[in-house]
């Protein structure tokens, strides 16, 4: 990456109007300071690279994430504390930090963003894998949850299960002692068998619904046909969570539980989390790693190849 040399000015990837894969851009913007009560600015060292990303840039979820255009895009982080804002009293200059921004601007070399959302980076845990892990991780444990408890014996069916939210899913599933289902395609069934799902299932050249039957909750991280398909498998009294389609609820039948879920930042959960993963107790997959000049072509590329888990844009790149 060529860091800018005006310290009036830093090097951004903005959308100015919703668009196609053109519509990412790299930038020169203003430089923050850490302005407000509380907010502390990070040199930003990696950011996450998610599959809403390009539905941001287009505007297909514009109902749920409106934005002020133009709009720096990435909603998670990995950095160093570089000034303290009035107030600011977590974090001491020079900390390494991690954490989701609860809205845009991560892909910029430097972001304010308010201390109460970051946690700091465990030992051990290199920035790069620091940043695919705030929002995924957090979100897939929220989305597990998001229609109640979970229960021992419940039969879980997760779509989109070698991706960033999936991986997690399938791994807190198996934990709450929960019978998994899961889809992928046919390069990353091994990949999910390792997670610990009972029962894979190939989406390119089998029918989930042959296979997975009378099932408690689904986590559908896909959207579209697939959502639409999942009520014939679903209890009676089940629940689909959903990520991916914003119009759930229209397309949910009378009488069914169909919930839309956006994540929360929650930084006990992710400070948890993150130190499972360091530890090697959770796994966190990194499918690609790309430098911040690619990050507009690593999110094209999130909307139209399946990914094993996490893209991460490594800033010193």
């Amino acid at each position: 990456m060529t860091t800018t040399l005006n310290n009036d000015t830093q090097r951004a990837v903005l959308i100015r109007a919703y668009g196609g894969a053109a519509a990412a851009e790299i930038a020169d913007i203003a430089r923050p300071t850490a302005g407000r009560q509380g907010q502390v600015l990070v040199r930003v060292r990696a950011a996450g690279v998610n599959g809403i990303d390009w539905k941001i840039r287009e505007g297909f979820v514009r109902d749920a994430f409106p934005l002020q255009l133009p709009a720096v895009l990435g909603i998670e982080l990995a950095g160093v504390v570089e000034a303290l804002g009035a107030g600011a009293s977590r974090f001491r200059v020079g900390d390494r930090v991690m954490g989701p921004l609860g809205g845009l601007g991560a892909y910029a070399e430097f972001v304010a963003v308010d201390e109460a959302k970051l946690v700091r980076t465990p030992q051990g845990l290199d920035d790069v894998h620091a940043a695919a892990i705030p929002v995924a991780a957090v979100a897939a444990w929220q989305s597990l949850h998001h229609a109640g408890p979970i229960a021992a014996g419940q039969r879980i069916l997760i779509h989109g299960a070698a991706g960033g939210l999936g991986g997690y899913a399938v791994q807190y599933a198996r934990q709450a002692g929960a019978e998994v289902f899961a889809t992928a395609s046919t390069a990353h069934l091994d990949y999910v068998r390792s997670l610990g799902a009972d029962h894979v299932i190939d989406y390119r050249t089998e029918r989930f619904e042959s296979i997975a039957q009378d099932i408690d909750l689904v986590l559908d991280y896909v959207g579209g046909e697939v959502l639409d398909r999942s009520w014939q498998v679903l209890k009676k009294d089940g629940a689909i969570v959903g990520t991916s389609s914003p119009d759930i609820l229209a397309r949910t039948p009378a009488g069914r539980r169909g919930l839309w879920f956006m994540n929360q930042p929650d930084t006990a959960l992710l400070e948890r989390l993150a130190a499972e993963i360091a530890q090697g107790t959770l796994i966190s997959k990194l499918d690609e790693v790309v430098g911040f000049d690619d990050i507009p072509a690593a999110i094209e590329r999130n909307r139209t190849d399946p990914r094993i888990g996490k893209v991460v844009a490594d800033f010193s790149r």
